[in-house]
């Protein structure tokens, strides 16, 4: 089912009360989990009338849609990723990327926890999850594919098998484990994401053992 689209408010009161919207939501998810975000919840959290959310947002699902994009701005998804992309070449972008998966994602991880907990009962859960694979798995074969046209890519890698492995070394677990549980630093967590990358992926490694 497509979701429903939100036209951009045009004035200031507006773009503060869909930001509150916004923020209420991300807080809920957060705090109390994904069932917890009804329309209801979201307006008494962010103090305005269940009217004027749904003024913002006519559905739910129109609502968690934007919530991608909200906390992708907040948390400055797209300037992360830009310096994978500004990199010189295949195996600095991949470097890049291991500093991108420890600024950014550490960052999500209470939100990737309580969507990944109802994905398979929600469907807007599911929607939200969704998206958020496909941009991952673009991003990882853009990678691949960078890697494999400067013949940087390690045998027996594909560009499909290094799109996939990339892909699932996007784990909440991996990132959970090594910043909450072992309480490693963002700069060693990219440090070492970055050895195990390109001495995985890569055919010629930049990188020393750290």
């Amino acid at each position: 089912m497509a979701l429903d689209t939100v036209t951009e408010p045009a004035n200031a009161r507006s773009r503060r009360t869909r930001a509150a919207l916004l923020a209420s939501a991300r807080t809920l998810l957060e705090e109390e989990g994904f069932e917890a975000l009804t329309m209801t919840a979201v307006a008494d959290h962010a103090g305005v009338s269940r009217r004027a959310a749904y003024l913002h947002f006519p559905s739910r699902a129109a609502l968690i849609s934007a919530l991608f994009d909200y906390i992708a701005d907040a948390e400055g998804l797209q300037d992360s990723l830009d310096r994978v992309w500004a990199a010189p070449d295949s195996v600095a972008a991949l470097t890049e990327w291991a500093a991108h998966l420890a600024r950014y994602h550490p960052r999500l991880l209470a939100v990737d926890r309580a969507v990944e907990r109802v994905r398979h009962l929600d469907r807007d859960a599911a929607a939200h999850r969704d998206r958020v694979a496909a941009t991952q798995l673009a991003n990882c074969r853009r990678l691949a594919s960078w890697l494999h046209r400067e013949g940087r890519l390690a045998e027996p890698w594909t560009v499909q098998s290094g799109t996939d492995m990339l892909y699932a070394l996007i784990s909440s677990d991996l990132i959970e484990a090594l910043t909450v549980d072992r309480h490693w630093s963002t700069r060693r967590l990219a440090r070492h994401l970055a050895t195990m990358f390109q001495y995985t992926f890569t055919s010629r490694p930049d990188v020393g053992m750290t």
